[in-house]
């Protein structure tokens, strides 16, 4: 068995003391993929570990835009980031050095950005021209900003919404982002999404407004914000 494929059964049994172990005896382990591409690192942050996604930070060559930007690290992004200008002309970025690429999962970096807490990141990620309209390629398919309102990353919600982020866009069952504030009680990712033009009457799939999933969550204070919305 490698040692690549170790790591990752270790991770699938939740035995991190046994993957720590393992990474101070085999310290290339840090450089592990799976099957499709997805780094250890990044693995690691999906179960909630930064600790130990930081200790294999510190043993890996460099870290991709992915991890860069899931972690913060703004010099990294920076130095991923070759045009940090503001750019107006879409068409432009698809090809920027990696900065709108997908991860083997289907996101870009500011997918990751907004979904783990990193607004200055998020912020580097798209003056450099990354798309604030980039849709997950998976069956999901978040925009960003949906990726920032679930994590109530409001930093990153403010950015994506003054560079163009539609407030309004829908995700898998027809959620907006308005709908992920409602089912968080967050009332000031609620309070921006409104001022950037979300709209409290959309009703996702299953016919739920925001204001009705608020008051589903027992967030009485947003659902009367969002307009009860039954």
């Amino acid at each position: 068995m490698g040692d690549a494929q170790r790591c990752f059964e270790l991770l699938q049994a939740g035995d991190f003391d046994g993957l720590r172990r393992l990474l101070d005896e085999e310290p290339g382990c840090a450089e592990a993929r799976d099957a499709n591409g997805i780094s250890l690192l990044m693995q690691l942050l999906y179960r909630g570990r930064r600790d130990l996604a930081e200790t294999v930070a510190a043993r890996k060559k460099a870290l991709d835009i992915f991890e860069a930007a899931s972690l913060g690290r703004i010099e990294r992004v920076k130095e991923l980031a070759p045009d940090r200008s503001p750019v107006t002309d879409r068409s432009a970025v698809t090809d920027c050095s990696g900065i709108n690429a997908r991860s083997g999962d289907g996101f870009t970096a500011l997918h990751f950005a907004g979904f783990f807490g990193q607004g200055e990141a998020a912020r580097v990620l798209i003056e450099a021209g990354a798309a604030v309209d980039a849709v997950a390629s998976n069956p999901m398919q978040v925009m960003p900003l949906h990726s920032a309102a679930s994590a109530r990353n409001l930093e990153a919600a403010r950015h994506l919404l003054e560079h163009g982020a539609p407030a309004n866009a829908r995700q898998q069952g027809g959620w907006v982002p308005l709908h992920a504030a409602a089912q968080n009680g967050d009332r000031a990712m609620a309070e921006l999404l409104l001022r950037h033009g979300a709209d409290a009457t959309l009703a996702n799939d299953a016919g739920k407004t925001p204001g009705a999933v608020a008051r589903e969550k027992g967030h009485e204070e947003v659902a009367r914000l969002l307009g009860d919305g039954v």
